[in-house]
């Protein structure tokens, strides 16, 4: 069987899915730079850009499940960069905000990391930026309602395999 031609549908999920991984490394080690956990940078960048939310509003944007987000809030809690505030008309919601301490932490943090994908992009002029993140969105949109796709087991999730390196 011959790969498929560079225009394929098959060929660009397959750039796609390396562009992704490669921007998923720099992310992950950006964020290590700044000596952070990846659960712990994504709250508190949260908080940064949206402010004070209860724990199961953060956690749906950070895709943490409620376990999880106890833990980090714990974690972010103890360190001094998080309070945690029970709502007085409902005693069963908690917000959690940044701390001055914690907002300091985030704003240096979260200014490396924008830097270094500045850095990372930098290949990417204007046009360039402007023009993949309008083509990403246009796919994105047109990817959240499939029709018609020919699975028997839609929802798993498969990273190419070796034989799908063209």
């Amino acid at each position: 069987m011959k790969p498929p031609p560079p225009s394929s549908a098959l060929h660009l999920r397959l750039v796609l899915w390396k562009a992704a991984k490669a921007v998923e490394q720099i992310d992950r080690a950006s964020i290590r730079s700044t000596g952070l956990c990846l659960s712990d940078f994504t709250i508190l960048e949260v908080l940064l850009h949206k402010g004070a939310m209860p724990v199961n509003a953060i956690g749906r944007k950070v895709l943490l499940t409620s376990g999880s987000m106890t833990t980090a809030i714990g974690r972010l809690q103890q360190r001094g960069l998080v309070s945690r505030q029970t709502d007085p008309a409902d005693r069963r919601i908690t917000h959690v905000d940044l701390t001055a301490a914690g907002r300091r932490l985030i704003e240096q943090a979260f200014a490396r990391h924008a830097a270094n994908f500045e850095q990372a992009f930098a290949h990417l002029d204007a046009v360039e930026r402007a023009d993949l993140q309008r083509l990403l969105k246009k796919l994105g949109l047109g990817l959240s309602a499939p029709a018609g796709l020919a699975t028997a087991d839609a929802g798993t999730e498969r990273a190419p395999s070796a034989g799908d390196e063209r």
